[in-house]
């Protein structure tokens, strides 16, 4: 398509919204842009936009993530045929080509239900470590479309939502990973057929090779179904000790047998699970599935053609982000843990996983999307000593929880005041403890298994509140 002189309709004017109108107005596009929250946009109805006639003539569409295809704005530019974008399509078409030649930087994109935001990181030091002049991109940090338009990049770290991969239709990746599905979303995409379909999208037209989650049979059979590059492979990642065309652990050592030369007889060395230690859990194990972000991170690097020793390097050199299992504070011996990012139960029971045997007081709830909880109150019941329900759905958790550990002691805090919520559900968390605080590993831990927006403006907002309320006890206990 050629943007100079295309009627485009922006459809929000979020953080990649905004990034496109950037992109579009630099190409000569004539824009209009639609979003009911934004002042500055110039049409806030997108249903009367509709109605006033506003499709007439436009060429394209570009959708913010946020925007569902059942919105009345794209529905009706799909039933006219008007092509709709996510900002990601838009990314791929306007690429430029780097300083250091070779055309436009290749993309290494991952997405999944969980682990994308910590896999992404990885492999951007991975990369860096490497002498790649790289950046993650994408669902994280800076948008895509403005790093495809700087020619200073050598290669893109791509972390992809199913809501951006739902109207990308050409992206032709160098590697990709789908790193596990798990019902999530449910109400964006209708179906978990259609949600697992979306996520799919990034192994089409793959060029070197699609990674996916041994232990995950979806992510493989995604692979299968996908359109590649003719040459491109498929690479497995596992915990435990990897077959021909496999990442994984022996022992102690992350190995790779899916790129060395030799994979067919031996395995090469990534590094070990010290490299890890500081992703390690409050009993001092690197909880497994960081291990597989590593391993998944460690494949795309490869397929890129980076060596074994930056990959090492990158890993040790890797920080975590906030509000992924972080020890925020003690208190009368026992942790408080921030795992606000843990927004689905694919998620939350990750993260209780990491956790001994009837040590943790789960703090949970929030905006449940449609979901249900029975799976993970099943499968995690044993971490369980006691849960403190927040959020406008405690509805879905709270019958798991009867129907599944009728034994395990649920305190609820009422919506009310939502500028103290966490503080109420912080002192309720710590009562269960006290009872408890003898266990060697005893943890009160925030993982919500929902979304935050019911009654704070981010996860990472959640877990700033989860933070303050546990430094107030600790400031309560010292006098302050």
């Amino acid at each position: 398509m050629v943007l100079n002189g295309a009627r485009v309709v922006v459809a929000g004017l979020g953080v990649s919204g905004r990034a496109a109108v950037e992109v579009l107005g630099a190409r000569g596009a004539s824009l209009v842009t639609v979003d009911a929250r934004a002042a500055d946009a110039d049409v806030a109805d997108p249903a009367a936009f509709v109605a006033d006639g506003g499709l007439d003539g436009v060429d394209l569409v570009v959708a913010s993530p946020g925007w569902a295809p059942s919105n009345p704005l794209l529905a009706a530019a799909l039933a006219r045929d008007v092509p709709v974008w996510s900002e990601v399509e838009l990314a791929w078409h306007v690429r430029v080509d780097r300083t250091r030649g070779n055309g436009p930087a290749p993309w290494l994109a991952i997405t999944g239900t969980n682990g994308k935001t910590t896999t992404v990181g990885m492999l951007e030091s991975i990369l860096q470590a490497g002498g790649e002049r790289a950046l993650a991109v994408g669902n994280v940090g800076t948008p895509v479309v403005l790093a495809a338009t700087d020619p200073e990049l050598d290669v893109l770290a791509v972390e992809l939502s199913s809501f951006q991969l739902h109207f990308t239709h050409s992206m032709s990746a160098q590697a990709a990973a789908v790193l596990n599905v798990a019902p999530d979303h449910l109400d964006w995409h209708g179906s978990m057929e259609a949600y697992a379909a979306d996520k799919g999208r990034i192994f089409e037209r793959v060029q070197v090779a699609c990674v996916y989650n041994v232990a995950d049979p979806l992510t493989e059979q995604l692979v299968r179904d996908a359109d590649v590059v003719d040459g491109a492979v498929a690479v497995g990642f596992t915990v435990g000790t990897p077959g021909v065309g496999q990442v994984g652990v022996v022992e102690d050592v992350l190995v790779d047998r899916g790129f060395a030369r030799l994979r067919h007889t031996h395995a090469a060395e990534l590094g070990t699970l010290a490299d890890l230690d500081r992703l390690a859990g409050p009993d001092g194990t690197v909880p497994p599935h960081v291990v597989q972000d590593a391993l998944a991170a460690a494949s795309l690097a490869l397929a890129h053609g980076v060596g074994a020793e930056a990959v090492r390097e990158g890993l040790r050199a890797y920080s975590p982000g906030a509000h992924r299992i972080v020890t925020v504070g003690e208190v009368d011996g026992v942790a408080y843990v921030d795992d606000s990012k843990a927004t689905n139960a694919h998620a939350a029971a990750a993260s209780l996983a990491a956790f001994d045997e009837h040590a943790v007081v789960w703090i949970a709830g929030g905006l449940a999307k449609g979901a249900t909880f029975d799976e993970l109150v099943l499968s995690r019941r044993d971490r369980l000593r006691a849960v403190v329900l927040i959020g406008v759905d405690r509805a879905p958790l709270r019958d798991a929880l009867a129907r599944h550990a009728p034994e395990v002691p649920v305190v609820e805090v009422d919506g009310g005041d939502t500028g103290t919520v966490m503080t109420r559900a912080v002192s309720s968390a710590r009562r269960l403890a006290a009872v408890a605080a003898a266990h060697e590993h005893v943890a009160v831990l925030l993982a919500p298994a929902c979304a935050s927006m019911d009654q704070f403006a981010s996860y990472a907002a959640r877990g700033d509140a989860f933070a303050a309320a546990v430094h107030a006890l600790s400031a309560d206990d010292a006098g302050v």
